[in-house]
């Protein structure tokens, strides 16, 4: 089915589309956007996450062949293409086809208003260019007010791996996850820095060992003082020192 397909489907028609056809005629009937680091959840039903990994498989073990393996006579790759459906779908790409985790908020009772540092959390994501892996760590500065929602330590790690599990690149994994940390805390000020290694460098290209990519995203309070900017900062250095 062409992506722009805009043609009325029953449920009888569209029982007979493969999953992936059948999700992505929904998100082009919504108007949605459904990029690699775009999370498709609200379009995908009960029982097709299983239909869709079925059918990576399928479509993996042609690839395989593609690449002149032998999976019938080779032990090693007899199961690869249903071991990396699997990890695709309920892995690596996870953050893609689920929901974004329960994150339960609690008032600002307390009136807390002194900067706050998250971090450092490991982050796994992937290259969207070449599927590579993207290992990392993100540090969050939190700047509350009155008015903010306070969540768990754990829930900052959740929130970051549901963000970070599609493929995307760097830039623009850690705006994604301020904005959405932002939604639910509703600070004063959000900043956000992530290192991370990109195996696109060590596995190819040039493949350089020692090239890490760091950028950060800041927002409120962060962006508008220099001094809460400077602090944040010189706090995740002696983080990094120690």
């Amino acid at each position: 089915m062409p992506d722009h397909d805009p043609i009325f489907r029953s449920e009888e028609e569209l029982a007979r589309l493969s999953a992936s056809e059948r999700i992505r005629y929904r998100l082009v009937g919504a108007g949605r956007r459904y990029h690699a680091n775009d999370n498709i959840a609200e379009h995908i039903r009960e029982g097709e996450l299983t239909e869709l990994k079925a059918e990576v498989q399928q479509h993996m073990q042609q690839v395989l062949r593609a690449l002149v393996i032998d999976t019938d006579s080779d032990h090693n790759t007899n199961e690869t293409a249903k071991r990396v459906a699997k990890m695709f779908v309920e892995e690596v790409f996870r953050g893609r086809y689920v929901p974004m985790p329960a994150v339960t908020e609690f008032p600002n009772f307390s009136r807390l208003n002194e900067l706050m540092i998250v971090g450092p959390i490991t982050v796994r994501s992937a290259c969207s260019h070449h599927l590579c892996p993207i290992l990392g760590r993100v540090w969050i500065g939190v700047l509350p007010n009155e008015h903010s929602n306070l969540i768990g330590l754990s829930k900052y790690a959740r929130v970051c791996e549901w963000v970070m599990s599609r493929p995307q690149i760097q830039e623009e994994a850690v705006v994604m996850l301020a904005d959405a940390l932002q939604e639910r805390v509703k600070p004063d000020g959000m900043a956000i820095v992530m290192e991370a290694d990109h195996f696109c460098m060590h596995w190819r290209g040039v493949k350089d060992d020692d090239t890490a990519m760091t950028n950060s995203v800041m927002r409120g309070a962060f962006l508008k003082d220099p001094n809460l900017r400077r602090e944040f900062l010189s706090l995740l250095s002696k983080k990094n020192a120690s």
